[in-house]
């Protein structure tokens, strides 16, 4: 019996070593060091599961998919178990660095104006849980979303955000030449956070290091994607031409800059107009590109779409400018015209030049006798809601009246007296026919030619004068003072 046992184990043996010269040798497997057995290669959850590749990210090779998405980690076993004991998918770095865990994450607060709106708008975070817009100003701020979406698996840490934080060594924090160094914030344009100023221009990159420091080591700070994107440099930059009434005058009135080599007063005509003043002085470092022409969309409030010129194909909001938006604008529509604004903007004819209000315009006082009876009496203003016989003696006399209305929507400023017509000046008045000056009251500094409205024109206005006060009426044209009353010419 021993004896035939041996002859056994002898035959089993030599047919093993016959057959040992056809099969691979298991040394050259390329999952020597993980073994098909030590792997979890979870369930078949994926939505790409059981496709003939792995979609499992935590592996690579010809047998995986081409896009890998963290959401699939563990889901595609049936896929990923035959890739990888056929040796075509290997794990990543042997798999030893795991995923990051919920545990892991700082998910900040609800902070965020997007916060508890059912999608994730912290931009650390991608997939199909996270908005489509995601700005640096939302880092951290949205908790709530962004933890239930991670726990459902639909948005994972972008890779990037596996990077290490900087740390303050690695901080290049300039100097304080800043005219704000030192105030007890941070004024460069690099970090965001709590500790950060309000505003924040280009120029004082790399100028507030005391503050900056200060805030960063109290974590009330965080460089801005690292800090990497760089400033604007002149070869970004469009300046236009120098087609404007005021370019090669030493000063940059293009709206587009602020600083000290800007000009006092800026309007929207200048823009891309002044490309030799702009261009030297921002080579100066005396002027820097406004934050407001680069506000990120999901930023800016458009409001809704209650102003009368809504959904009109252009943008009716004051607080926008450029080619998109209309050659009128009053306060009254500031956020009322939503759907035109926003689409401008995205087509790039508009851009956002910063919050307005219309308690800016002078009301004035309650001095008229007609004030507080529910109507606006003062002929500055046109609209449903405006007495339909004014008074010049009512011009600023009843603002109790005229701004509630005008808060509502129901009235509206004429052209010329808002703030915004008379910074538009100069006009051109070449196309109008002011006459002579044979009036008795030429050359009085107001304008006396009934043709004419506005803050610029005389009291009491005669048909006598009409085309008989030249000097004056083309004058206050031209500064923006007055307008031609409708159907004149």
């Amino acid at each position: 019996m021993r004896l035939l046992s041996r002859i056994a184990a002898g035959s089993l043996l030599a047919i093993l070593l016959a057959a040992a010269g056809t099969l691979p040798s298991l040394a050259q497997n390329p999952a020597t060091t993980n073994t098909a057995t030590k792997i979890d290669f979870g369930d078949d959850s994926s939505s790409w599961s059981k496709d003939g590749e792995c979609d499992d990210p935590r592996f690579t090779g010809p047998g995986a998919a081409s896009e890998l998405v963290e959401a699939d980690r563990l889901k595609d076993a049936t896929d990923c178990r035959a890739a990888f004991e056929a040796g075509t998918i290997t794990l990543k770095d042997d798999g030893s660095t795991p995923a990051a865990t919920i545990a892991d994450i700082d998910f900040g607060d609800d902070t965020s104006d997007w916060a508890k709106d059912g999608e994730c708008d912290d931009p650390r975070f991608t997939g199909p849980g996270a908005a489509e817009e995601l700005v640096e100003a939302d880092h951290l701020k949205d908790a709530t979303d962004c933890r239930a979406a991670f726990k459902a698996g639909t948005i994972t840490l972008r890779d990037g955000d596996s990077t290490p934080a900087a740390t303050i060594a690695d901080i290049d924090f300039g100097d304080d030449s800043s005219d704000w160094a030192k105030d007890g914030e941070c004024d460069d344009p690099r970090f965001i956070g709590p500790g950060s100023a309000t505003e924040l221009v280009e120029a004082d990159r790399l100028k507030d290091a005391t503050d900056c420091r200060a805030a960063f080591e109290a974590g009330t700070i965080t460089l801005k994607d690292d800090g990497s994107t760089p400033a604007a440099t002149i070869a970004d930059i469009d300046f236009g031409d120098d087609s404007s009434d005021w370019a090669k005058d030493g000063e940059c009135d293009d709206p587009r800059f602020s600083g000290a080599g800007s000009a006092t007063q800026l309007v929207e005509a200048d823009r891309l107009k002044d490309a030799t003043d702009c261009r030297a002085a921002f080579e100066a470092g005396t002027i820097v590109l406004r934050d407001s022409y680069s506000t990120p969309i999901a930023e800016i409030d458009f409001g809704d779409d209650s102003s009368e010129w809504a959904k009109d194909d252009e943008c009716d909001d004051p607080r926008f400018v450029g080619p998109g938006v209309a050659n009128e604008t009053l306060a009254a529509d500031i956020k009322r015209d939503a759907s035109d604004c926003r689409q401008a903007v995205e087509a790039g004819t508009a851009s956002y030049t910063g919050e307005q209000d219309a308690a800016a315009f002078d009301f004035g006082s309650d001095f008229s006798r007609w004030s507080n009876d529910g109507e606006c009496d003062d002929p500055r203003f046109i609209g449903e809601a405006v007495n339909k016989k004014l008074l010049r003696e009512d011009e600023m006399g009843d603002a109790t009246d005229c701004k509630a209305l005008l808060e509502a929507g129901r009235i509206s400023i004429r052209t010329v007296y808002s703030p915004e017509y008379a910074a538009g000046a100069p006009y051109d008045s070449s196309h109008i026919d002011f006459g002579d000056n044979s009036s008795s009251y030429a050359d009085d500094d107001e304008c006396d030619d009934p043709r004419f409205e506005g803050p610029g024109a005389a009291f009491t206005l005669l048909e006598s004068d009409r085309m008989a006060d030249a000097n004056d009426c083309k004058a206050a044209y031209e500064a923006g003072l007055i307008v031609l009353v409708d159907g004149e010419s």
